[in-house]
C-alpha cells in the first residue's frame, strides 16, 4: 500500500511542560507502580496485563465484594475472558455510591440545554436521585436482568437513567435520541426489552422535535415491551395511556418506597450492565455486550491517563447516550470523581460560537469534539473562539474519525493558541474505549497518536501476520485481551468470532488500517473493509481523502471503488466545496493531479463528483458502503444511523453505471 505522505514527516506540535507532566494523573499512575517512563510503563502493562491491571483497579479505588478468586479467567480462550469472575461490583454503586462526605457536595452533573435551561446537581444529590429511580422502576416490575432501552438526550435525567438501571441490575440499552421508530423497535426486540424510557420532546435549533410519538410507536412494535416511562421536558405534561407512566409520577412512587426498595442490587463484576448497538457502517448493528467491570473501568483508565480527568475535573463531550462515548463519558467522570458538563444542543445555534459561549461560561476543561464539527466551526471564522475566554480549558480530546490536517491545525492554533495538547483517541464501542490515545506526557504530532492505551498490546500486520515496518499500512491488530473487550455480540457469538477473530488464531483483527512512522506515531488511516485494490495496488480510501481536502477548496471527501474492466477497481470521489467553483471541470483535473502527484497515476480518482453533502452516520463516520451502493444501484442495506438522508438522495442521482 502506498504511503501517507499527507501525514508523514509531520512536526512535533505539542510538547507537556513540566508542570503538565507533574500535576497528571498518569505520573502519579506510574509513581504508584514504581517506574519512571511511558515506555517502560507501556511494556510493563502489556507484558503483565493482569499485575497491571490490578493496579489500574487500586488507582481508580475499585473494591470487588467479595473478591475474585483470580481476577483473569483465559480458560475459554483470549476471544471469551472472564475478569473478576465471581467478585461483587455494581458499576453505579462505585459511580455516586461510594463518595466521601467531603466529596457528596462537588459537582456532579452540569447541564445546559439549547433552550438556555441551566441545572447543576451535587453527587449528594444525583445519588438521591438514583435511589429513588431505581426504587420507582422496581415498584414497575423492572428488576435485575431485565432489558431496558433509553431513548433520551443529555439531560440530567439520562444520566439518572443509565445509573438507576446499574443500580438495580438491569441491563441498560441507549439507542441515539434521533433515531426513527424502526431503527428503536429494532433494537429493542433484539434484546426482549422490558420497557423503554423516552421523552416528549426536545429542542434542535429552535424547534420541537417530536420524541414521544417515536417512542411511543416503536414500544408498540416491540412485542416484549411493557412499559414506557416519559420525561417531561416541555411545559405541558403530555396524556399517556395505560402502561405509559410520567417520569416524575416514577419519581414520585420512588421516594415513598421503603429502604429496602432504594438499595442497589448485589451484582458480580461479569453480570451485563449494558448493550451499546454500533452505528452500522458495515452492515446490521451489532449489539455490543459489556459488564459492570468491563465498559466503566476501561473508560475511567482511559479518561485519567489520556485526558487527565481526576478530582473535580470538567469534562464535557459532545455526544449522545446513543454512542459509546455518551455512557463513557458518564461512567468515566464520575468513577474519578470528576464533574460532567453536558450541552444538549446543536453546537452552532442560535449562534456559531455557542460552543465556546458554552466552554467559558462553565469553565469546561476538558473539551472533547470530533474532527467534522471543528471543520464545521472553523468555517464561521477566526474571531469567534477569542470572543470567548477560553483559559479554563487544559485540554481537546477528539475520536470518532481521521484528522486531516488543516482543521487540525485550526483547533490547535485558533483556538487553543498553540497552548493545548488535541488528545486523538481511537478505538470503538467494543473496545470499551481506546487502541490508542495521545496524554500529558507524549508530545503530539498533528492527527497522530503518541502511542496505544497501557494495557493495549498493538501491533501493526500485514495480509500473513508479520510486523510490519515504519511507514507501512496494515492491519491494527490486538494481541491480548483486556479488561474493557465486549463479551461479545448480545446472543450472537458466532457473529462475533467472526468479526474479530476468525483472521489470525488468537489475535483480535480491529478493522482499520494503521501506520506507524521513524518517531513511532500511529496514525489511523480508515478502515480496512473500506479497502481498494486498484491496478494491483490496495488503497485506503482515508489515504485518498486526506490528500482532497489538503486542496483549499474542499472541505470534506469521500472514496468509494466500483467496477473497471481495466484496472478491476476504480476510484470515484465525492467532494464538500468551501464555495461554488467557477470551473468544475478544472477543479476536477486539479484535485486528480494533486492525488496522483502524491500516490501515482494509477491511483487517481477516475472521477469526481462535488455534492452538497457526504452520507454520514450520526457519530460523523462516513457510510462508504452506503454511498457505494446507492452510486451503483445496490440495496444500500442498515440506514438506521444515517443523518442525512437527502445526500444519499444526490448521490443516486449521479449514478452513471
Amino acid at each position: 500500500m502506498a504511503e501517507v505522505n499527507v501525514l508523514n514527516n509531520q512536526p512535533i506540535a505539542w510538547t507537556p511542560s513540566d508542570e503538565v507532566v507533574r500535576r497528571a494523573q498518569l505520573t502519579k499512575f506510574m509513581n504508584q507502580v514504581g517506574l519512571s517512563s511511558y515506555p517502560e510503563l507501556y511494556e510493563w502493562s502489556i507484558r503483565d496485563s493482569e499485575a497491571f491491571t490490578k493496579e489500574v483497579l487500586k488507582f481508580l479505588s475499585i473494591d470487588f465484594d467479595p473478591p475474585p478468586i483470580q481476577l483473569l479467567d483465559t480458560t475459554a480462550g483470549p476471544e471469551f475472558p472472564k475478569w473478576g469472575e465471581g467478585a461483587g461490583f455494581n458499576a453505579a454503586v462505585r459511580c455516586v455510591g461510594d463518595q466521601s462526605s467531603a466529596a457528596s457536595e462537588q459537582s456532579a452533573v452540569i447541564y445546559e440545554g439549547e433552550d438556555g435551561e441551566i441545572c447543576e446537581i451535587s453527587y449528594a444529590t444525583l445519588a438521591a436521585r438514583v435511589r429513588i429511580c431505581g426504587a420507582g422502576l422496581r415498584k414497575h416490575g423492572i428488576g435485575k436482568g431485565d432489558a431496558v432501552g433509553i431513548h433520551l438526550p443529555m439531560t440530567i435525567d439520562t444520566v439518572t437513567a443509565l445509573l438507576a438501571l446499574s443500580w438495580i441490575g438491569a441491563i441498560a440499552v441507549p439507542v441515539f435520541s434521533g433515531y426513527g421508530i424502526e431503527a428503536i423497535s429494532s433494537r429493542l426486540n433484539a434484546v426482549d426489552a422490558k420497557a423503554l424510557i423516552t421523552c416528549d420532546g426536545f429542542p434542535r435549533r429552535g424547534k420541537p422535535v417530536d420524541a414521544l410519538a417515536v417512542g411511543i410507536a416503536a414500544a408498540a412494535n416491540a412485542a416484549s415491551v411493557e412499559k414506557l416511562f416519559v420525561v417531561n421536558r416541555f411545559a405541558n405534561r403530555p396524556s399517556l395511556t395505560e402502561g405509559q407512566i410520567h417520569w416524575d409520577d416514577l419519581l414520585r412512587e420512588g421516594a415513598l418506597c421503603d429502604e429496602r426498595m432504594k438499595e442497589p442490587e448485589p451484582t458480580l463484576a461479569e453480570d451485563p450492565l449494558i448493550i451499546l448497538y454500533t452505528s452500522g457502517t458495515t452492515g446490521t448493528p451489532k449489539g455490543i455486550a459489556h459488564t459492570h467491570c468491563s465498559f466503566p473501568i476501561k473508560s475511567a483508565q482511559d479518561m485519567a491517563f489520556g485526558t487527565d480527568v481526576g478530582l473535580g475535573t470538567r469534562i464535557c463531550w459532545l455526544t449522545d447516550l446513543g454512542w459509546m462515548m455518551g455512557p463513557w463519558l458518564i461512567y468515566g467522570t464520575l468513577i474519578l470523581g470528576g464533574t460532567i458538563v453536558i450541552y444538549d444542543g446543536a453546537p452552532d445555534f442560535p449562534d456559531s460560537d455557542r460552543l465556546w459561549q458554552f466552554c467559558a461560561k462553565h469553565k469546561v476543561e476538558i473539551l472533547g469534539i470530533s474532527p467534522t464539527l471543528i471543520r464545521s466551526l472553523a468555517q464561521a471564522g477566526d474571531d469567534l473562539p477569542k470572543r470567548h475566554d477560553l483559559s479554563s480549558l487544559r485540554a481537546f480530546a477528539s475520536t470518532g474519525e481521521p484528522w486531516n490536517p488543516a482543521p487540525w491545525w485550526w483547533l490547535f492554533d485558533v483556538v487553543g493558541g498553540g497552548r493545548l495538547p488535541i488528545i486523538n483517541y481511537s478505538g470503538g464501542t467494543e473496545i470499551a474505549g481506546g487502541i490508542l490515545m495521545g496524554n500529558p506526557l507524549l508530545p503530539l504530532k498533528p492527527c497522530s497518536f503518541p502511542a496505544p492505551c497501557l494495557g493495549m498490546a498493538a501491533d501493526i500486520w500485514d495480509d500473513n501476520g508479520n510486523h510490519v515496518g515504519d511507514g507501512e499500512v496494515g492491519e491494527l491488530v490486538l494481541k491480548k485481551p483486556w479488561i474493557g473487550m465486549a463479551r461479545g455480540f448480545w446472543k450472537e457469538p458466532q457473529r462475533y468470532l467472526e468479526t474479530y477473530w476468525s483472521r489470525f488464531k488468537g489475535i483480535w483483527v480491529h478493522g482499520d488500517f494503521a501506520m506507524r512512522d521513524g518517531d513511532g506515531h500511529w496514525f489511523i488511516l480508515g478502515r480496512s473493509d473500506d479497502t481498494l485494490k486498484v491496478a494491483g495496488k490496495r488503497v485506503g480510501p482515508a489515504e485518498v481523502e486526506s490528500l482532497l481536502v489538503a486542496h483549499d477548496s474542499v472541505t470534506e471527501a469521500a472514496i468509494i471503488g466500483v467496477p473497471d474492466e481495466i484496472k478491476g477497481t476504480a476510484m470515484v470521489a465525492f467532494c464538500v466545496l468551501a464555495n461554488e467553483p467557477t470551473d468544475s471541470s478544472l477543479l476536477e483535473s486539479a484535485l486528480k493531479a494533486l492525488v496522483s502527484k502524491d500516490m501515482g497515476k494509477p491511483l487517481a480518482p477516475s472521477r469526481i463528483h462535488f455534492v452538497k453533502a457526504i452520507p454520514k452516520t450520526r457519530n460523523a463516520k462516513i457510510m462508504r458502503r452506503v454511498i457505494r451502493a446507492a452510486y451503483l444501484g445496490q440495496d444500500p442495506g442498515d440506514l438506521s444511523s444515517l443523518e442525512n438522508r437527502g445526500a444519499l438522495d444526490e448521490i443516486s442521482s449521479l449514478r452513471t453505471v
